[in-house]
């Protein structure tokens, strides 16, 4: 393990096994009473000394295994020496479990075990409970100690990355959130100018036009009257201007019938298909984002709620209306039930909200098992409509 990713808790086990190890093979070197066994115990720790510094050993597994082979051989050698070297297996339980993968590392700490057993009893030592029971006893110890460890290290991994995810989600939604707070403020503001500066200018023209045809040619004020009317007219112009600055970024790329089209396009969901009916003529903006809106959240309903299989949306243009059809094959629902609730169910009042600030009207026309279809229609004004 990369030293520079221990928590100090992990610091700290990782020196006490670094001080459990040095303990034991001087315990084993001293108690051997001979040089040999003070030299081969030197030796294993010189050893384990070098890998736990190499780079290597921590960063790739056959470096690992190939350590634990220099390591485990300088022990045995220990271990035919002297019967005291028998206590060094159980840091060794620790590296093997910690360093190999699972598939060898528990036969490992098996043999471990085996060898250390085997070697006290072949120097001839008196054998007891404690000869078999002590190491087979530490190798369970430190198998489920690594295994607890590993399992709870798993689980705040998974924790983690659970936050992440959160925290990203959270950041995205609030992003949306921005980006839709954006856009229904440039929707009310273009609603503003046209409904207000812009229909005010209109009129203006309308009155300083009649004004105009009213007065005599020779009529001193029919100068002022007619920069008065050009003036409202370049006024009109530049709020209309401001409207389509502000128009939704789905209808920039072209008119309110390609922007539907996208709309139909394949995804999740069931299929939709678009069809237009009649002559298409130019709507104002605030018609066009609130057809576009009413879309968006039928066709947003459908997908959440109503398991269909297909849906239609037709655009409709007659002579003195224009009306938007969205009908499914989904499961259906009874409208007169639709309350708003804690999560969500304030499409419908929103879209009919839309309809009604145009001086249009919406229906929704549903039962259970029987799909759903919205329809809104909207007058055309006299200027479109002429």
């Amino acid at each position: 393990m990369d030293p520079r990713a221990l928590t100090p808790a992990l610091r700290v086990l990782r020196l006490c096994l670094h001080l459990l190890m040095a303990g034991l093979l001087v315990l084993a070197g001293v108690r051997s009473g001979t040089p040999a066994g003070a030299v081969l115990a030197a030796v294993t720790g010189a050893v384990y000394a070098a890998g736990s510094f190499l780079p290597s050993v921590r960063a790739s597994r056959r470096a690992a295994g190939v350590w634990l082979g220099v390591l485990g051989a300088s022990w045995l050698a220990l271990l035919w020496v002297t019967p005291e070297a028998l206590w060094v297996a159980f840091p060794l339980y620790f590296l093997q479990l910690h360093l190999l993968p699972a598939r060898w590392s528990l036969p490992s700490v098996a043999l471990t075990a085996v060898a250390a057993i085997v070697s006290y009893a072949g120097h001839g030592a008196a054998l007891n409970p404690g000869v078999f029971i002590g190491p087979l006893l530490g190798a369970a110890v430190a198998v489920a100690t690594v295994l607890g460890y590993q399992a709870l290290y798993r689980e705040s991994e998974r924790r983690r990355r659970l936050i992440e995810e959160l925290i990203e989600t959270r950041e995205e939604l609030a992003a949306a959130e921005r980006h839709a707070g954006t856009l229904a403020e440039r929707e009310r503001l273009a609603r503003e100018i046209h409904d207000t500066l812009a229909q005010g200018l209109s009129s203006i023209q309308l009155l300083l036009r009649a004004a105009e045809r009213a007065l005599p040619p020779d009529a001193p004020a029919a100068g002022h009257i007619e920069r008065a009317r050009r003036a409202a007219q370049d006024n009109l112009a530049e709020a209309r201007r401001f409207v389509r600055a502000l128009t939704p970024p789905d209808l920039e790329a072209g008119s309110l019938a390609a922007a539907l089209e996208r709309l139909c396009a394949p995804g999740a969901g069931p299929r939709v298909r678009f069809t237009v009916s009649g002559t298409p003529v130019g709507l104002p903006t605030p018609y066009e984002v609130a057809l576009l809106r009413i879309a968006q959240s039928a066709l947003a309903n459908t997908v959440r709620h109503a398991d269909a299989s297909r849906a239609e949306i037709t655009l409709s243009f007659m002579d003195g209306s224009v009306t938007l059809d969205v009908v499914d094959d989904g499961r259906g629902f009874d409208p007169a039930a639709v309350r708003p609730s804690s999560e969500g169910g304030f499409g419908l009042p929103a879209m009919r909200s839309r309809a009604q600030s145009l001086g249009g009207t919406f229906t929704v026309e549903s039962a259970p098992g029987q799909g759903t279809a919205v329809a809104v229609s909207l007058p055309l004004p006299e200027e479109v409509g002429t």
